[in-house]
């Protein structure tokens, strides 16, 4: 179900929930041609790894990751890293972590551009290696063979970032866009560690429409894929809800009392994205916002919550 608020000449639809009824909402697909190679890919060398390192966006911890990919790697021992916690709701960053615990599943929150971060990354990766070595009775492999790591994870989510920082050069291509890389690349990074880095794939499809909305504010799907009004909308409503204080500090709200017509009003006059005869220009005014948000101006906000919270 979804709810209209017009905006003078323009209808603007928001979500009016964040869980929407599958059965009411048509699957979402997008799954270029690269990621069918991809993921054929990720089958065939998983077994020449130690470990898979799984890079997921901290602000949609669940639905940044991909059940495509877990049936991939089979059994292999699995690292999943949160990253842009810097970004995430911290609040919200402790329950996740608890969620994440319950489960008994590796992972750490993490910004993959922080050396602190980093460290914790290679220390935890090599002790799980380490511990999987001595269990199928290969203890004395730690220190003679290298430790390697297959990257894997959505588009976007980080994956060369943090390679090209753990290697500590440009190894991998890094874009503010999803889909950059598209060929599998050995990258190493020391004389004991070698990293496999992959395309980003999606899942083969996306049950809810708040999926495909998520995903489309991390960027980790195309705005031309989506459109960039309803994720817009729906993060201008989701920030004017959560009362995050750089939002409004960044577009001089004075106070919370706004719906989304008259939020956008007020983004468009202070940034200027005004029309003629003082119409707001929407497309500008969502371009703005998906922007700021990405580059981490409109304060910290998770999307997704834990299961059963």
């Amino acid at each position: 179900m979804k709810e209209k608020k017009h905006l003078k000449n323009k209808s603007v639809v928001l979500p009016k929930k964040v869980a929407i009824d599958p059965d009411e909402t048509p699957a979402f697909n997008w799954f270029p041609g690269h990621m069918m190679k991809a993921l054929r890919d990720i089958k065939a060398k998983v077994g020449m790894v130690d470990l898979v390192v799984e890079i997921r966006d901290a602000r949609v911890p669940l639905t940044s990751g991909n059940a495509t990919l877990d049936a991939a790697i089979g059994g292999k021992s699995r690292l999943t890293l949160l990253n842009k916690a810097n970004l995430a709701d911290p609040e919200l960053n402790e329950q996740w972590a608890k969620w994440f615990e319950a489960r008994g599943e590796h992972f750490l929150f993490i910004n993959c551009l922080e050396r602190s971060s980093l460290k914790q990354v290679l220390t935890k990766s090599k002790s799980i290696i380490e511990a999987k070595r001595k269990q199928t009775g290969g203890a004395d492999l730690a220190d003679k063979e290298k430790y390697r790591f297959m990257v894997i994870g959505l588009p976007n989510t980080g994956k060369s970032t943090f390679i090209n920082s753990v290697a500590n050069r440009n190894a991998a291509k890094v874009a503010n866009k999803p889909g950059q890389t598209q060929v599998q690349q050995w990258v190493k990074v020391d004389e004991e560690m070698d990293l496999l880095d992959t395309p980003g794939v999606m899942p083969a499809q996306l049950e809810k429409e708040d999926y495909k909305i998520w995903l489309s504010i991390v960027n980790a799907i195309p705005d031309h894929v989506v459109g960039e009004e309803m994720p817009a909308c729906y993060l201008i409503n989701a920030l004017l809800k959560k009362k995050v204080p750089e939002f409004a500090e960044r577009f001089k709200f004075e106070s919370w009392d706004h719906d989304i017509e008259s939020a956008i009003a007020q983004i468009a006059k202070v940034r200027g994205c005004i029309k003629q005869k003082g119409l707001p220009d929407y497309e500008r005014v969502f371009k703005l916002v998906l922007m700021d948000f990405r580059e981490g101006l409109l304060g910290r906000l998770t999307l997704e919550s834990p299961p059963n919270i």
